[in-house]
């Protein structure tokens, strides 16, 4: 049983498992006297593997309409967005939905778009998504059963301003 002294009185800084002997010196609300590590942006894998970019992830059963999206490294859809996004990396789940515009490093999708999308390197298209509207991509990998429609063309507004070539088969 916890004596009243620990709880309201003054704390014994040399106790092992005391919050105020975490290296941040940040001491986290709410807790129950459970020891949690705290993980900084250095410390911390998916931030270095993301270079410590910003995420937002629309979760299930959310709904996010007519907004602009800024300043997002990566967006992971689980549920809808209709929007206008210029990101890094937009990933979008089995369930999710995006409607918009988007122009986009890396898209991985696997549930539904259906706009303008312009990957500027790679588009992955799994088994259960579904690509519609006018699409543009540097690369594009399409798993079976993945679908593509609409107005498509390799090569982004980029590659042309660089003085590249788009083939054109016809």
């Amino acid at each position: 049983m916890l004596r009243s002294e620990t709880l309201f009185g003054k704390r014994d800084t040399n106790t092992p498992n005391s919050p105020l002997s975490t290296a941040s010196g940040i001491v986290p609300t709410g807790t129950s006297g459970i020891s949690k590590p705290i993980t900084t942006p250095a410390t911390d894998t998916t931030a270095s593997t993301n270079e410590g970019g910003s995420k937002l992830i629309v979760g299930p059963n959310i709904k996010l309409k007519g907004v602009e999206i800024t300043d997002c490294d990566t967006l992971v859809v689980e549920g809808r967005v209709e929007a206008t996004i210029d990101s890094r990396v937009i990933q979008i789940a089995e369930r999710g939905a995006f409607k918009g515009s988007a122009e986009i490093d890396i898209a991985e999708i696997h549930g539904e778009f259906d706009g303008e999308l312009t990957v500027r390197q790679k588009l992955v298209i799994y088994s259960t998504g579904k690509v519609s509207g006018k699409v543009r991509y540097g690369k594009v990998v399409i798993e079976e059963g993945g679908q593509l429609a609409g107005d498509i063309q390799v090569g982004t507004a980029a590659a042309a301003n660089k003085g590249l070539s788009v083939a054109k088969v016809g």
